[in-house]
């Protein structure tokens, strides 16, 4: 045999035709059934319905179509028609091999009916046949690869080729090119559901991991704003330790020499863990958040805080126990103000102009923090803009709970309005107070 050189024609004929035969006889992996990823049952079912529905449709018409027809005895008619209607079944989980057996039983059908007159009807097939097969496509397209289907539509066009071959001289009366066209069709039809369904299913992907990472980004934005504001905590009291060490051999009689040795050490080593943290404090910093310099609040703020949203058009009430300022640890008092503040612009912002109650008070150990809101007024514009918190909502009162081993209730009322119950340890852990 004369050897073939790229620039020869038949080497492209013959590269076509294997890569032809390579995408029709591909191995199909997934048998997952169409639809049957689906997590509503009745979609999962749906193929099968739709199968068997066409079934009982197309084989009593298949039948009497090739008996009517063409004279073809009964036994023959029936086995045609089975063939090529029952790999509809098939193609649910094995689309390919299901098309190889149709595409096999029209060229079967064709090399019959050829030999018999025909009395009406289409040739070579009957339009039952023709159904089957188009659905057929439907269902491949909706699983094999782009390659696969355009080998597929190459090989119905060299399908109907042979079929009319087998007929001649009997005249065509255009089925052939009806089954080219209706298949190149249901293959651009599935192609196209199959990419629509394949872009949705990426975009949703894509907007889970995008709310996961802003819910991740939005708690460690909180995280490091806590860190700032603790800084401030940490460094009054690191602050009260350098001054007394620093000034105890001065301040106290007859020190011994040793002992104002210690607390010049203890002084400077204050000194020093001040300059580290005032390093941390930078790392932690965004550019819009270094020009925080204001002391940080506590729970002698929150009736200033109450007053200011009274005067965005919310009506709040504040109910503290006395001596609450003086009594509760700063950094206690800090995530309190912080979750007032959080609760009562979810207020502003999601209910606003309801009537609100704040109330601070000690239960043994704990800190009780209360903010509760009625049903919003009906007719009422939002007033986002005018009060600003956080910006982190229930995600930054957690942290702040967290933050001081306490414990956090929130959910809807009754009533339409909605509860933020907290309680905070007085006695501070070990590590947070440090």
């Amino acid at each position: 045999m004369k050897n073939l050189t790229p620039a020869d024609p038949r080497h492209h004929a013959l590269r076509l035709l294997r890569l032809l035969w390579h995408h029709l006889t591909s191995p199909d992996g997934d048998h997952t059934p169409l639809l049957g990823q689906s997590p509503r049952p009745w979609l999962r079912r749906l193929p099968y319905a739709v199968a068997l529905a066409m079934l009982a449709s197309l084989i009593p018409t298949g039948i009497a179509n090739l008996v009517d027809f063409y004279g073809v005895v009964l036994p023959v008619a029936a086995a045609l028609t089975v063939a090529q209607t029952m790999p509809l079944l098939l193609a649910i989980t094995r689309p390919l091999a299901a098309w190889w057996i149709s595409a096999a039983t029209l060229v079967a059908t064709a090399a019959i009916t050829a030999r018999y007159d025909q009395h009406g009807g289409t040739w070579p097939w009957t339009a039952p046949m023709i159904l089957s097969y188009v659905f057929l496509l439907v269902a491949l397209a909706l699983r094999e690869s782009r390659a696969t289907l355009v080998a597929v539509w190459l090989a119905t066009v060299l399908l109907t080729a042979v079929a009319t071959t087998l007929g001649l001289p009997r005249p065509g009366d255009g089925t052939t090119m009806l089954l080219i066209a209706l298949s190149g069709a249901a293959l651009l039809l599935g192609w196209a559901v199959r990419d629509r369904a394949e872009a949705r299913r990426l975009l949703s992907e894509q907007e889970h991991i995008s709310g996961v990472e802003r819910e991740r980004r939005t708690l460690l934005e909180e995280r490091a704003r806590i860190a700032r504001e603790l800084h401030d905590v940490v460094a009054h009291h690191m602050s009260v330790i350098a001054v007394q060490a620093a000034s105890a051999p001065y301040r106290i009689a007859d020190v011994p020499a040793e002992a104002a040795e210690e607390f010049g050490t203890i002084a400077a080593t204050a000194r020093e863990s001040l300059a580290e943290m005032r390093r941390l404090l930078g790392v932690l910093r965004s550019e819009e958040s270094g020009g925080e310099t204001a002391p940080q609040p506590g729970v002698g703020q929150i009736a200033q805080l109450v007053e200011t949203v009274g005067r965005a058009g919310v009506p709040a009430e504040l109910t503290a126990d006395a001596g609450l300022a003086e009594t509760v640890p700063q950094a206690v008092g800090l995530s309190a103000y912080r979750i007032v503040q959080e609760a009562l612009a979810n207020v502003v912002r999601h209910a606003p102009g309801a009537r609100t109650w704040v109330s601070l008070s000690c239960d043994g150990p704990a800190l009780l923090v209360t903010v509760v809101n009625a049903p919003p007024p009906e007719r009422t514009e939002s007033l986002e803009a005018s009060v600003e918190g956080t910006g982190h909502g229930l995600v930054g009162m957690r942290e702040r709970v967290r933050l001081v081993d306490g414990s956090l209730d929130t959910g809807p009322l009754p009533d339409g309005g909605f509860k933020v119950a907290a309680a905070l340890p007085l006695d501070l852990p070990q590590e947070s107070a440090a």
